[in-house]
């Protein structure tokens, strides 16, 4: 899925700022890097060291001479502001619209679109967007470095993709009959201790029922927890 995300620098002045942008996507997962109309030749001694690990998506990064070219092959453009703008394009920040970014990634590719270092994206580049978003920045001082924009992006789209991947990872809930069932056993385990007062154990039971339930047991964590009770009341049995 992270290859259909393109990040793609406009007019990006400082070489430097390249080279640390391929560094910042790359310790994220993502490898598409492109270049917009760059001011210095590229790859530049610069951008270079700055990359360090990341040579691979530095040297592999796509050079454009026009934004149109760049977002060609993308079906989704996202584009990245500092300051609320009057204008119809819908923004958010990056926390609340990566969920979609990578729902949109997982069909198409999108672009996440990123302006020059002192000016950021002006209104003609906007317009090439389908949504704008930003970062959440001090109001005092809200200049924020190209790199680490772009490193704070690939981050919230990291920890998103891998919060959506564990929400739908497949696990197998156990049934209400058989939560009824370990609620049974339970309850009789924890009589035979005298843990639970048999004139009154319902309040206890029912503060265990809303643990439990909250920790949604799957059914191998049941036949774990069915075990244990198993066990203690096997080596009960077992005393002289």
């Amino acid at each position: 899925m992270k290859k259909n995300i393109k990040f793609v620098l406009f007019q990006p002045s400082h070489p430097g700022n390249i080279g640390a942008a391929a560094r910042a996507i790359a310790t994220m997962g993502f490898s598409r890097l492109a270049l917009v109309q760059p001011k210095q030749e590229h790859p530049h001694p610069e951008s270079r060291a700055r990359s360090s690990g990341a040579l691979d998506v530095l040297i592999n990064a796509e050079i454009f001479p026009n934004l149109q070219e760049a977002i060609s092959d993308c079906g989704f453009i996202v584009g990245t502001t500092v300051r609320g703008r009057r204008i119809s394009v819908p923004s958010s920040t990056v926390r609340e619209f990566a969920t979609k970014v990578n729902e949109k990634a997982e069909k198409q590719n999108v672009a996440i679109l990123f302006g020059p270092e002192k000016t950021g994206l002006t209104n003609s580049e906007i317009d090439c967007c389908n949504h704008l978003i930003e970062i959440p920045s001090s109001e005092s001082y809200s200049s924020l470095n190209l790199a680490a924009a772009v490193q704070v992006i690939a981050y919230e789209l990291r920890i998103n993709d891998k919060t959506m991947k564990e929400r739908v990872m497949d696990r197998d809930l156990a049934s209400n009959e058989e939560m009824e069932l370990f609620y049974s056993h339970l309850n009789d385990v924890l009589l035979e201790t005298g843990f639970l007062n048999p004139r009154n154990p319902r309040k206890l039971m029912r503060r265990l029922r809303v643990l439990f339930n909250r920790a949604e047991l799957d059914e191998n964590e049941m036949n774990i927890m069915r075990g244990i009770l198993a066990s203690f009341q096997s080596t009960s049995n077992k005393k002289p």
